[in-house]
């Protein structure tokens, strides 16, 4: 009985994925039906022809290469080595002595180094029959409720958390109802702009955990034009097709981050071909219009020995995200044209001060920088970011859900001692990182930095029970407040 069990999970586990040809690696949606010679070796039918053509290329024994003649064995996935006729044989050995002399099995699952794939190459099976909508439109929160949860984890930015609420609703609004009245809503990609460290990549996070689907996020400085050295283009949609767990129908709408777009920027001055700048731009086009990609399985390059399958990026939503240094030099070159001598002049250090600069940004300016037309027009809703004050890195340290100082107060509840911070502290905290100008990420070096000895003493002594962290300590001037457990707590 639990061998029948057991039989019956692992068919029922095998017709949730495609089979794959061991020889062209290509899925069973592709090559069609598979032949099965073994538990998890399958050739498609034109491996297979090919195969035999070549063994009748060489007729009888294989002439000339050694080699006897073998046909298919009567043993599924073996194969059986005929005879061989050696009464010609100088030394007169019997047929017995050849090796080869009684029919002989060869394990496929041996020769091919398993047989089996990889369970991260596996393709799931597409359903069959009528398509039921991918994305069930009761599930995916209002705008207003996208940005309540998203405040629960981000510190300001009010402008771009209302941008991203609203495009990723209407976007699953898209898919969802795919079609609306014979009016086709077209896909509308992100481009989101901000310095180092302000939340880009953390709101995409957040984002896709809020609506649970499969996120991927890629580097675009990796990516290079198609036959050079680097991740091709449709490694991006890999990685999304791995996020998913290789179910394409729940990859095709899902969310791809690419991050460090502006280093795609056409390069300026240039003699050379710009493999990973421009010409990655023009490869993008597609996949972000929205198009049939074939990706690699479990790989990021197409030459690898790996499983193909065809990728539609019609629901995937884009997002784009990047630093673009020196791009408000360019919005205020641009609005401060008309500075000349006379009543309608304009100082040229007008916006030298406008925190807000990056919020006056228009296609022009993206274009100017560097990137190209056809590129920026299929990223129609630009995002910018705030850079983060004092007071918005102080917000950082203790407001979110997961701020940084719960995290030490919980590393060190574990030790039974009580973490304090002083406001004053934390505004020296926010003010020394705001001076290494990386944004949020400069409040954990900064942190890891101080309670260094802290962390390090702290578990010598199980008396101390409870530990503030002062101003003074900040700027090295004193230590931390430290209290021992009263005796109340032992009784």
């Amino acid at each position: 009985m639990a061998d029948n069990i057991n039989n019956n999970d692992i068919d029922q586990n095998e017709n949730e994925y495609e089979q794959v040809c061991m020889m062209c690696h290509r899925p069973e949606s592709v090559a069609g039906k598979m032949i099965k010679l073994q538990k998890e070796f399958c050739v498609c039918a034109d491996c297979m022809q090919k195969s035999l053509d070549t063994i009748d290329s060489y007729g009888p024994g294989f002439p000339g290469m050694g080699m006897p003649s073998f046909t298919m064995g009567t043993t599924p996935g073996n194969l059986n080595f005929n005879e061989v006729d050696n009464s010609s044989d100088k030394d007169g050995d019997d047929k017995t002595n050849n090796p080869y002399s009684n029919p002989m099995f060869v394990n496929l699952g041996d020769v091919f180094g398993g047989g089996g794939m990889s369970p991260r190459q596996r393709i799931k099976k597409k359903k069959k029959g009528p398509k039921e909508p991918p994305i069930d439109l009761k599930k995916i929160p209002v705008p207003h409720k996208i940005k309540a949860k998203l405040d629960e984890y981000v510190i300001g930015q009010e402008y771009a958390k209302k941008i991203l609420s609203v495009a990723v609703y209407n976007h699953y609004k898209r898919v969802a109802t795919n079609t609306m009245d014979e009016i086709e809503i077209e896909k509308s990609n992100i481009l989101m702009l901000g310095p180092t460290g302000c939340g880009k990549t953390y709101l995409v996070k957040t984002l896709a955990r809020i609506l649970d689907v499969p996120l991927a996020i890629a580097d675009a400085t990796s990516l290079t034009e198609a036959g050079y050295i680097g991740d091709d283009i449709e490694s991006v949609v890999s990685k999304l097709l791995m996020a998913a767990g290789n179910d394409v129908d729940k990859a095709e709408c899902g969310i791809i981050f690419i991050d460090e777009i502006d280093k795609l920027a056409r390069k300026k001055n240039t003699t050379t071909r710009d493999v990973n700048g421009e010409a990655v731009q023009q490869g993008l086009l597609k996949m972000l219009e929205g198009s049939d990609i074939e990706v690699p399985v479990g790989a990021t390059s197409k030459n690898a020995m790996v499983p193909l399958t065809t990728v539609n990026t019609r629901n995937i939503l884009f997002i784009c995200g990047g630093a673009f240094p020196d791009l408000e030099e360019i919005i205020k070159s641009r609005l401060s044209k008309q500075a000349t001598i006379g009543f309608n002049s304009e100082l040229k250090d007008k916006y030298d001060k406008d925190k807000d600069i990056l919020k006056k940004v228009i296609v022009d300016d993206i274009k100017q920088f560097g990137m190209i037309p056809e590129f920026v027009g299929r990223i129609p809703i630009l995002c910018p970011l705030d850079g983060l004050t004092k007071e918005m890195l102080v917000e950082i340290l203790k407001e979110p859900k997961n701020a940084i100082i719960k995290q030490y107060q919980k590393l060190l509840s574990i030790d039974e001692v009580d973490l304090k911070f002083e406001d004053e502290a934390l505004e020296e905290i926010a003010a020394k990182a705001l001076e290494r100008a990386t944004g949020a990420r400069a409040l954990r070096a900064v942190l890891e930095e101080y309670m260094l000895d802290i962390m390090y003493e702290i578990p010598k002594d199980d008396n101390i029970g409870t530990v503030t962290i002062t101003k003074d300590y900040i700027l090295k001037k004193g230590g931390p407040k430290v209290e021992i457990r009263t005796a109340s707590v032992n009784g």
